[in-house]
């Protein structure tokens, strides 16, 4: 039977906060990432909060592969994550749920989403803070490719989905990456 989202978040958070403690990993950037990186695309990336898994190696490959980085700036719950063009010498303020973000930015549309989540499972669905920011940013670029960036701690047999809820493409952990055959 698979647990409510609610209850799967909770267990998986101290999982996440366990191994993050434990361990201190980080998460690799295989090839078939890097491969996939061009020159002129935008990367969205994000500062990690707590345990998260840190996509800076992430960021740093796509940096050397020439694309253009940008963080998510989230103004409340009801709405919708904006991405803005960020270098990684500017500075980043506080923004809600403990979020570090540009203050200000040139919007853009992102190429890649690296994407923070609590939960994944083998389909590759994600199980995020609840708040939908990141399944509505997928609906709003969906020729993006998104990847999730966790700890492998986090997978799962299943992950509950709603209609809304859209897969990854990919997710990237201290132990590799998994996709899907067409990502």
């Amino acid at each position: 039977m698979v647990p409510d989202k609610l209850t799967l978040r909770a267990r998986l958070r101290a999982e996440r906060d366990r191994f993050a403690a434990e361990t201190g990993g980080a998460v690799v950037a295989p090839e078939a990432f890097v491969d996939r990186l061009k020159a002129g695309q935008v990367v969205a990336s994000y500062s990690p909060v707590g345990s998260e898994a840190d996509p800076a190696i992430l960021a740093a490959a796509a940096r050397e592969a020439g694309c253009r980085l940008a963080l998510p700036h989230v103004v409340d719950r009801a709405s919708p994550i904006r991405f803005l063009l960020w270098n990684a010498h500017e500075p980043l303020e506080e923004g809600p749920f403990g979020l570090r973000q540009p203050a200000m930015g040139e919007e853009v549309a992102p190429d890649v989403i690296l994407a923070p989540l609590i939960g994944f499972d083998a389909r590759l669905n994600r199980l995020g803070q609840g708040a939908a920011h990141y399944d509505r940013a997928f609906a709003r670029y969906p020729e993006a490719w998104r990847v999730g960036v966790a700890w492998a701690v986090q997978q799962v047999p299943a992950v509950p989905t709603d209609i809304w809820d859209e897969p990854l493409h990919a997710v990237i952990t201290e132990e590799g990456m998994m996709c899907h055959a067409e990502a």
